[in-house]
């Protein structure tokens, strides 16, 4: 039988509910100024794998990082569903890269507030080129419009000011210079540090740790493109401007910054033309596009093709990360440029 008299019930006096009641309420208090520790990790919103590689890296164990653009899809034209813009609402840090996704910056617009961290703002990005070109050995013909061609800016690998045209297209991939990704590093250590104060110098720590192994990696890129036969290298698109401005190579691309455009009749024999002056041994697509158009201009002239990896996303159920997808990209750049 059940044995709860009613006056048991009664016994709970006003001055108990009202106490009860006071604690819950400096509870929900104390959980309302201290969103950033819920569950004891920061949580982060990233737009695209390099930067959740970065954030998971520096953040370790002490965050959760959500990416929204899963392995496998081309990130440029991500679109958002209902959960994501709520995860970017909710997140105490969202990282991003302004111009590269715009469902994207219109979200964190929208919903981020002062979550936002913009990695513009720490590394300003190069023009884009029109013909997909990285000029870096004294060409003129495209002198005034291309990264790197500025004289001191070339030479140092700081970024080509906006001089002409404030409106005109900027290469992201700003992430394929291991130097200027170690600059975003730091400063997204700094800005974890103020979503957790109490981990801000594990943080910081991370991140130097980071810088040491980028520039390891930075090491091994200017030895091994020191002494090659070529340095032109043939792209499906032109997203290695910063590769090729850091360590003094020429990137041809087939189309412009966007791998969904088809390149006209006349771009593919401008192509092919220079692959046969510069006697081009391999013409480079990559993972997340077609290697149809590649193909057709590696046949046309003779040549191979092999996988330059943007790294704008991972495949589904790769093992790497990006460092490793970096270094099999050096492999590809010494064996096509015959480095010695």
């Amino acid at each position: 039988m059940h044995n709860h008299p009613l006056r048991r019930t009664l016994a709970l006096s006003a001055g108990a509910l009202l106490a009860l009641g006071g604690t819950v309420a400096c509870a929900q208090d104390d959980a309302d100024t201290s969103a950033t520790t819920t569950g004891d990790t920061v949580g982060v919103v990233a737009a695209f794998y390099p930067l959740q590689f970065l954030a998971e890296r520096i953040g370790g164990d002490a965050v959760t990082v959500t990416g929204l653009a899963p392995p496998g899809a081309e990130p440029h034209d991500l679109e958002l569903n209902p959960q994501q813009v709520g995860q970017i609402s909710d997140a105490d840090l969202v990282v991003y890269l302004s111009g590269f996704q715009p469902a994207v910056d219109a979200a964190v617009e929208q919903e981020a507030g002062d979550a936002a961290f913009d990695v513009v703002t720490v590394e300003p990005l190069l023009d884009a080129t029109d013909d997909g070109h990285s000029h870096e050995h004294g060409e003129d013909e495209h002198a005034e419009d291309e990264p790197g061609h500025d004289d001191e800016p070339a030479a140092s690998g700081e970024p080509v000011e906006d001089h002409a045209d404030e409106d005109a297209a900027k290469d992201p991939h700003l992430w394929l210079d291991p130097t200027r990704f170690a600059t975003v590093g730091d400063e997204l250590a700094t800005r974890l540090g103020k979503a957790d104060p109490d981990r801000a110098e594990e943080f910081t720590t991370r991140a130097a740790a980071l810088r040491t192994e980028l520039e390891a990696l930075d090491t091994e890129y200017a030895e091994g493109l020191a002494t090659c036969e070529r340095r032109e290298i043939i792209t499906s698109h032109a997203a290695f401007g910063y590769l090729a401005v850091r360590y003094e190579l020429e990137q041809i691309g087939i189309t412009g910054l966007s791998p969904e455009d088809e390149p006209a009749p006349q771009r593919l024999a401008e192509v092919i033309e220079e692959a046969r002056e510069h006697q081009a041994t391999t013409i480079f697509f990559e993972t997340l596009v077609s290697p149809a158009v590649a193909e057709t201009i590696a046949n046309e002239v003779g040549a191979e093709t092999a996988v330059l990896d943007p790294i704008e996303g991972l495949q589904p159920d790769a093992d790497g990360d990006y460092f490793s997808v970096m270094r099999d990209n050096l492999d590809s750049l010494t064996t096509a440029l015959g480095c010695s």
